[in-house]
């Protein structure tokens, strides 16, 4: 299993310098890969494959000396994210040839690259409060906490506040599922209202305030007023990108909380799987969607789980709104309805925390399930990629299986 730790850096002067050129040599070299491949397309009909590029990369070394400067391994990295893009390309097209909505998006150039990834041990060192990057030097990092696991690959990014962090990927050993033995819950996601539970309980959403917005306004404004090219535009885009990010910590804070929160008070987490990118195309809700993060929500939930002894169901949430909890009764409700009333049994109950029970059945009703680990896609989802998980585990696929059954939770 993989798992990643991210870690704030503070490069020298010196050190920033040098990544700073050595990213935008990075920049060069895909540029002249993608070129290489598409020469090689012409030529051939076939695809440059990522060994070829590496290959082709002693040439480049003999013929431009100035990529030199950059680590083997970094070099080969280049190679294989634009090998990644054709393969991306490829896949794109098929999902299109298949009747998937989709934009194709052939692999366009660089104008920039924000980070370097060494992907084997020996291009860096990491100690206790420094590590060691090979033709970078010893970098300062907070070292928060502690690496657990084998490290396989480290990445140094830089961010458009210029902020520079450090992540490490290591591999940690699979251990088998044990299930938290807590309550199961269905879990309906909204804007107002962000998380309805099945038990009743709504968490409310951190919306961005009116004085929080307009002060993003006010500085892209000030961007806009700046000459392009200019010490001043670029010094107010730092400004806008760090109010940005610190807009977007506040939401990924509260996300973290709530999602730690329900993996900690549950065994069993089932959420509708939205189909986020036609759901923003509504211009109405789109801000206020994207505003949610959803999609991050209901990820940090699927890598959070297991630990926790949690198992993540993704259903259908189809109808889920519009059918009654308690007879099963599908009927229309409009979007200003805020409480359902069933015209058949006439129950009466939150048109959020219905939904909630409805995702809850519909994931414990389901007759068979596909399992990936940390999250489990029911048969009555959408097709696709499934998300979350990077392995199987048997041991988590039999006990959500036990437990799923044929139970329904009384409305």
């Amino acid at each position: 299993m993989r798992t990643a730790y991210k870690y704030r850096a503070y490069p020298s002067k010196e050190q920033r310098e040098t990544i700073n050129r050595q990213m935008f040599l990075a920049k060069e070299l895909y540029n002249l890969l993608l070129e290489k491949s598409k020469v090689y397309y012409k030529e051939t009909g076939k695809t440059l494959t990522e060994y070829r590029m590496n290959v082709w990369l002693t040439q480049i070394k003999k013929e431009k000396p100035e990529f030199v400067e950059l680590h083997s391994q970094v070099l080969q990295n280049v190679s294989k994210r634009v090998s990644d893009a054709y393969k991306h390309f490829f896949r794109r097209c098929k999902e299109k040839k298949k009747g998937k909505k989709v934009k194709v998006g052939f692999p366009r150039y660089k104008k920039f690259v924000s980070s370097l990834t060494y992907p084997q041990v020996n291009g860096f060192k990491i100690e206790k409060k420094k590590v060691n990057l090979s033709k970078i030097g010893r970098i300062n990092f907070v070292n928060h906490r502690e690496i657990e696991g084998k490290v396989k690959t480290l990445t140094i990014k830089k961010t458009r506040s210029q902020e520079w962090h450090i992540t490490i990927s290591v591999e940690k050993d699979n251990k088998p599922f044990i299930s938290n033995s807590k309550p199961k819950v269905g879990i309906d996601l909204g804007i107002n209202q962000y998380v309805a539970l099945s038990d009743n309980t709504i968490i409310q959403n951190a919306k961005i305030t009116k004085h929080q917005r307009n002060h993003a306004k006010v500085l892209q404004q000030n961007i806009s007023r700046k000459d392009k090219g200019s010490q001043n535009r670029k010094k107010a885009v730092v400004r806008f990108s760090r109010y940005s990010e610190y807009i977007a910590r506040i939401r990924q804070d509260r996300i973290h909380k709530i999602s730690h929160q329900l993996v900690n008070s549950y065994s069993l987490i089932a959420y509708e799987e939205l189909e986020i990118p036609n759901m923003v195309k509504n211009h109405k809700f789109a801000r206020s969607i994207e505003e949610c993060s959803w999609g991050n929500f209901t990820q940090l939930l699927q890598y959070k789980a297991e630990s926790a002894g949690c198992a993540v169901v993704a259903v259908n949430p189809k109808y889920t709104t519009m059918t009654c909890s308690n007879c099963g009764n599908v009927q229309k409700v409009s979007i200003s309805q805020r409480t359902f009333i069933c015209e058949k049994c006439n129950m009466k109950k939150d048109r959020d925390i219905n939904a909630s029970v409805n995702i809850l059945n519909r994931s414990l009703n389901s007759k068979s399930s596909n399992f990936d680990g940390k999250s489990v896609k029911t048969t009555e989802g959408h097709s696709g990629s499934q998300a979350g998980g990077d392995d199987v585990r048997p041991s988590a696929r039999e006990a959500v299986a036990n437990e799923a059954g044929t139970t329904r939770v009384a409305s």
